[in-house]
Order: structure tokens, then sequence, then C-alpha cells
């Protein structure tokens, strides 16, 4: 598992370059049904890996993560959906919270593990 520190520098980088691909073909995104649905997809994974550098820069300050760092990263998803067409607002909120429940489930089950490997020492 990467650093806090690591991760939030690849979770920036990422941001950078798919944000940066997504205007550069925001064009082809609206040009149909089927890109506007993948623009709001790719908007969500914007929400996910921004969601990761506000945690792990949160993480390293020493301050804990809340529910301020998922609306910030959905807003922050939401304006860059909408530089593309209103529709992809819609979806990527949508993507955004089925990507929100996988990773609360992920978390709850990685802490669940590791929560039961401290007590068996």
């Amino acid at each position: 598992m990467a650093g806090s520190g690591s991760s939030m520098l690849y979770s920036f980088l990422l941001f950078t370059v798919i944000l940066s691909l997504q205007e550069m073909y925001r064009g082809k995104l609206a040009s149909s049904e089927l890109f506007t649905i993948l623009g709001g997809f790719i908007s969500s994974l914007l929400f996910l890996v921004l969601l990761t550098f506000i945690g792990n820069f949160q993480e390293t300050c020493g301050m804990r993560t809340g529910w301020g760092a998922v609306i910030l990263a959905e807003a922050v998803a939401l304006v860059a959906a909408s530089t593309v067409h209103r529709v992809c607002i819609t979806t990527c909120f949508l993507f955004s919270v089925a990507l929100l429940y996988e990773v609360n489930k992920i978390s709850a089950m990685v802490l669940a593990r590791s929560e039961s490997k401290t007590k068996r020492l």
C-alpha cells in the first residue's frame, strides 16, 4: 500500500491528466448520448481521485476527513462535468454516489479485517 504522501501525489497527477483529457475531448463527449454518459462517468472518476487527494492531504496534516471532503470533491467534479454537457452533471452525480458507496463498503471491509488482526495479537 502506498503512503499518504505518494498516494496524494499520484491522485493529484491523475486528477490533472483526467481533467485535461476531458477538456480536450469535451466536444466529442457532448456529441452523442452514449458519450455524454461517458463524460459523466469520467467526471465521477475526477470525484474519486480528488476525494483521495483531499483525504490523504488531511491525513498528512493530522486532520480527520469528514463529509466536507466529499462535498468539496463532488462540487469540483460537477463543475467539471458542467463544462462538457448538462446531462453530464446528472450522470456524474449518480456515478459518484455509486462510487462513494463502493469505496465506503471496501473501507469498512478493510477496517474490519485490520481490527480482527489487532484483536488476535
